[in-house]
C-alpha cells in the first residue's frame, strides 16, 4: 500500500494505481470523460485535472500513477480553471438540445456542467453541423454533434469484443465516430458502447424515447438469459421492465452484458405472459384464479404415485426446486422426475466472454436438487411411460423464456399426448393456448417477481431479492406447491394504503408520462 494525500485528506491505496483510480477508491469526486476502468487509457479529455505538490504543471489523473507521499488536490482554484475551460471546448459543437435529448437525466456532460462548468462561453464561432441519427448497426443510433470523442467506444470494440467496427474519421473539428465501409456496429455486445457513452451520442435502438429516465425505479438481480448469471440492474415502472444494463460484479460479468441478454425483460412484461389460469376439458374452457386451480390439483395429485411425472426446466430458484421436488417426493410420491435440457446440441459451448449455450439461469442448482433426491430419469423413460399409458399425467414447470425453448412446439406436441397436462409457466404460447385436451394452464411468477437463489455454470450461489409484480396473481413455484397442500397463499402484494390506482381515459393509451406525472 501506498500512502498519498487528497485534497488535504492522508489515504492508503495499493501500489500501483492511478491517481483517478485512488480519488475512487476513496470517494473523492474528479470530473473525466474519456478514463474507464475496463478500458485502456486514453486521456484525450483533460478534464480528470490534478495539481500535485511540487510539480509546476497540472497533471492528468488517469495517466499519472501515485507516489509515497504524494499531496494531489483537485480543488485549487488553478484546477477548476483548467477544468473550466476544458469543458468549454468540449461544448464548442455540442448541441444544447438537453430537453429533447435521450441521454437527459444521466448525461455525465450535464452532471460535470453543473459541477465544473457554468460558465457564459467565450466562443464567437458557429457551431460545426455534423451527421444526425446515424445508423451505426441494429440496436445502436449515433448522433455526431453530441460526440465529445472520448474514444470509449472505439476502444470496447478494439479491447473487448475485439470486433473493431468504430473508428475515428478525419480530423480536427470535422472529425467523427464512424463505422467502416460494409462493417456495421453488429457484434452481440453492441449495447455496451452505449452504456459507456459519457454523452447522449450513443443510443439503444431498443430503449430511445420510450421513457424518461427520471419515470423509472431501478433494482439490481441477476440476468437469466444465460447460465453466466450477468449482475445487472433493471429498470420499471407500473407499465413494466423498460430496459436492463450491467452491474459491475469481478467474479462473474466485470463491467459488460451481451445483447441477448438485455432482451430477457420482453419476456417478463404483460404481453408475452400468461396472465391467468384456467382449465380446458371436455371442449370447456374454465377460468379462475391461480391459487384455487392450485388447490385443485393438489387434490388431483395427492397420492398419485407414478401415473404422475414431473418435467423441470432450468428457469426457477433453488428454493423452488426443493420445495416442487419435496413435494411430488412426500405427497405425490413419484420418482418421475426428469429434466428439460433446451438445446442440448449448443448447451456446453460458450463466446469466450459471456454468453453460453445453456440458456438458463440455474441448470446447476437444478442438477443439484434431482441428485440431492435422488432423482434421475431419462427423457426416453418419460416418453415410453406416456406411450404405454403408465404416466397419466405430466406436470410441467416450463421456461420463463420461450424465444430459449427452440423445441417447445414438438415438445407441447410431445407431452400433451399423456391423458392430462398441467403446465405452469410464466409464458404466454399459442401451442399451449392451441391445445385442447385435458389441460391445465397456471400463471407462475418471473425472475423479477420473487426472490430467490440462482446457481451460475460455476457453481456461484447469487440470491435475489423481489423488484416488481408484473402478473398480479401469479405463483412462484413455492406458493403453488403451498396452495396445492391446501395453504392459504397471498400471491398479490397488498395496494399500499393511501395509494390510488392509475386512471386511464377512454382510448388512451397508460403512459407513465400523460397518466401519471404527479399523481405517484
Amino acid at each position: 500500500m501506498v500512502t498519498i494525500t487528497i485534497n488535504g485528506k492522508e489515504v492508503e491505496v495499493p501500489e500501483g494505481s492511478t491517481i483517478i483510480e485512488a480519488f475512487y477508491q476513496n470517494k473523492q469526486d474528479i470530473a473525466h470523460y474519456c478514463w474507464h476502468p475496463g478500458l485502456s487509457i486514453a486521456g484525450v479529455c483533460r478534464l480528470c485535472m490534478v495539481e500535485i505538490e511540487g510539480n509546476p504543471r497540472l497533471q492528468i489523473a488517469c495517466n499519472t500513477q501515485v507516489m509515497p507521499g504524494m499531496k494531489v488536490n483537485n480543488q485549487s482554484a488553478k484546477v477548476k480553471d483548467a477544468v473550466k475551460w476544458g469543458l468549454d471546448f468540449h461544448l464548442i459543437n455540442h448541441p444544447l438540445d438537453c430537453p429533447i435529448c435521450d441521454q437527459a437525466g444521466e448525461c455525465g456532460l450535464q452532471d460535470q456542467y453543473m459541477k465544473y462548468g457554468q460558465y457564459d462561453s467565450e466562443m464567437g464561432e458557429g457551431k460545426v453541423k455534423k451527421h444526425k441519427v446515424v445508423d451505426l448497426g441494429p440496436r445502436v443510433v449515433l448522433d455526431s454533434e453530441r460526440c465529445i470523442l472520448c474514444s470509449r467506444c472505439v476502444r470496447f470494440t478494439d479491447e473487448v469484443s475485439k470486433t473493431n467496427e468504430l473508428g475515428i474519421f478525419n480530423r480536427g473539428d470535422r472529425a467523427e465516430v464512424g463505422t467502416f465501409d460494409g462493417k456495421p456496429l453488429n457484434n452481440n455486445y453492441s449495447q455496451n458502447v452505449v452504456d459507456i457513452c459519457p454523452v447522449g451520442a450513443l443510443t439503444s435502438k431498443d430503449f430511445r424515447f420510450r421513457q424518461r429516465v427520471w419515470f423509472l425505479k431501478d433494482a439490481e438481480t441477476i440476468c437469466t438469459g444465460c447460465s453466466t448469471g450477468c449482475s445487472v440492474k433493471v429498470y420499471h415502472n407500473k407499465e413494466g421492465l423498460f430496459r436492463v444494463k450491467p452491474v459491475y460484479n469481478p467474479a462473474v460479468n466485470g463491467h459488460w452484458m451481451c445483447d441477448q441478454g438485455r432482451d430477457v425483460y420482453k419476456f417478463v412484461n404483460k404481453d408475452a405472459r400468461l396472465l391467468d389460469a384456467k382449465v380446458v376439458s371436455g371442449g370447456k374452457t374454465e377460468h379462475m384464479q391461480a391459487t384455487e386451480l392450485a388447490k385443485r390439483l393438489g387434490t388431483t395429485l395427492k397420492g398419485a404415485g407414478k401415473s404422475v411425472a414431473l418435467v423441470l426446466t432450468g428457469a426457477y430458484t433453488v428454493e423452488e426446486y426443493d420445495a416442487i421436488l419435496n413435494y411430488f417426493k412426500s405427497e405425490v410420491q413419484t420418482s418421475n422426475v426428469y429434466h428439460w435440457i433446451n438445446n442440448p446440441e449448443n448447451f456446453d459451448t460458450f463466446d469466450g466472454l459471456l454468453l453460453r449455450g445453456d440458456r438458463n439461469p440455474n441448470t446447476k442448482g437444478l442438477a443439484e436438487a434431482l441428485s440431492k433426491n435422488g432423482f434421475n430419469g431419462t427423457w426416453k423413460e418419460l416418453t415410453d411411460g406416456i406411450s404405454t399409458g403408465s404416466i397419466k399425467t405430466v406436470v410441467v414447470a416450463g421456461p420463463e423464456n420461450i424465444a430459449l425453448f427452440p423445441d417447445l412446439k414438438a415438445k407441447v406436441s410431445e407431452l400433451a399426448r399423456a391423458a392430462k397436462l398441467i403446465w405452469l409457466g410464466a409464458a404466454k404460447s399459442a401451442d399451449l393456448e392451441a391445445l385442447t385436451g385435458d389441460v391445465a394452464l397456471l400463471p407462475t411468477k418471473s425472475y423479477v417477481e420473487k426472490s430467490g437463489t440462482f446457481v451460475n455454470h460455476a457453481g456461484l450461489r447469487q440470491t435475489v431479492k423481489r423488484v416488481t409484480t408484473i402478473v398480479p396473481g401469479a405463483l412462484s413455484l413455492t406458493e403453488a406447491v403451498a396452495a396445492m397442500k391446501g395453504e392459504d397463499v397471498l400471491a398479490q402484494p397488498k395496494q399500499q394504503a393511501g395509494v390510488a390506482s392509475p386512471t386511464v381515459g377512454a382510448g388512451r393509451v397508460n403512459n407513465e408520462f400523460t397518466l401519471t406525472r404527479g399523481v405517484w
